[in-house]
């Protein structure tokens, strides 16, 4: 494998060459109970082939990869749970669960040992990077490669967007606290979904017309302020997740939406410094990049597993 950069500027793959037209898209979606909590998922493909994980990010669920895992499951076996709070996952308050990145982490270890996920890549964006690099450290046998997608290991990659909520971190206030409460907004959901992108009416409104309900849930706010101050556990844990990048050398595949002011290709850049035979690849959207790039990155990942996943 080599290293190289490219960077995708209205490149979109074309329907000759998107897999999702040529299988069977079928779909199953289940839950697994853990700790009381019932954990839902969804999964595709047949047990046997080489084993993919989802791993979703903020403010969304495993609705983010609604159209990504019928793409790889001709190929692959695939499975993308909703972390607690998250999705048609159990929403316990913030008195009755600890939501902490470390909780998270241990509950999708769980569901993945029950579903007979034992050897995987990992596919990480956004808050799926601390869940998943603390499997990945803990496990590292277990893991066949990584695919990281605006997913965070590095201190470049925390930018003005973090100020407020390390100023919270800090303080630990209510008044820092309620200040980020504009981020669980229909106003910032949808911010989210088209800041950066190429053509943001190309973008479904379904995204938000899922999301912001289940935010708008009552007790929801509490727990997305608690996951907020709670990222603050993940910064100190950097330099052993880039320990383990240096140790283990995972193959890894980084598709970047390049726009993104949340995790900036700012933090793209240093995984070279760690994994020198990486491939970085910096597409001209925003910070959900499946939804105005998937094509391109499932292709890109089936690249990438077919030469890694099944060793």
């Amino acid at each position: 494998m080599f290293t190289f950069i490219t960077t995708a500027l209205l490149l979109p793959l074309v329907n000759s060459a998107d897999p999702v037209a040529a299988i069977d898209p079928l779909v199953r979606y289940g839950t697994e109970t853990v700790d009381g909590l019932d954990i839902f998922y969804r999964e595709a493909g047949r047990a046997g082939n080489p084993q993919v994980v989802l791993l979703h990010g903020f403010p969304t669920s495993s609705h983010m990869f609604r159209d990504l895992i019928p793409r790889l499951a001709g190929d692959f076996h695939v499975i993308a749970p909703d972390y607690p709070g998250f999705g048609l996952s159990s929403m316990p308050s913030t008195e009755e669960f600890d939501y902490t990145f470390a909780n998270i982490a241990s509950i999708v270890e769980t569901v993945l040992f029950r579903r007979g996920f034992d050897r995987y890549a990992l596919y990480l964006m956004d808050y799926g990077a601390p869940v998943g690099f603390r499997i990945a450290e803990a496990h590292p046998e277990r893991v066949t490669g990584l695919i990281v997608q605006n997913g965070n290991a590095y201190d470049e990659g925390l930018r003005e967007f973090w100020d407020p909520i390390k100023k919270y971190w800090a303080s630990g206030s209510a008044k820092d606290r309620d200040a980020l409460r504009g981020l669980l907004t229909i106003d910032a959901t949808k911010w989210q979904y088209q800041h950066g992108t190429r053509q943001p009416e190309s973008i479904s409104p379904d995204n938000w017309l899922v999301v912001q309900p289940l935010l708008d849930r009552p007790g929801n706010q509490a727990i997305q302020l608690a996951l907020f101050y709670d990222y603050r556990t993940n910064v100190p844990l950097y330099p052993r997740w880039q320990q383990y990048f240096r140790e283990f050398q995972p193959p890894t595949l980084i598709v970047w939406g390049a726009n993104d002011p949340i995790f900036p290709a700012e933090g793209a850049h240093p995984y070279l410094r760690d994994l020198p035979d990486a491939e970085l690849h910096l597409l001209d959207t925003g910070h959900f990049a499946l939804e105005e790039d998937g094509a391109r990155i499932a292709a890109l990942m089936r690249e990438f597993l077919l030469e890694n996943a099944a060793q």
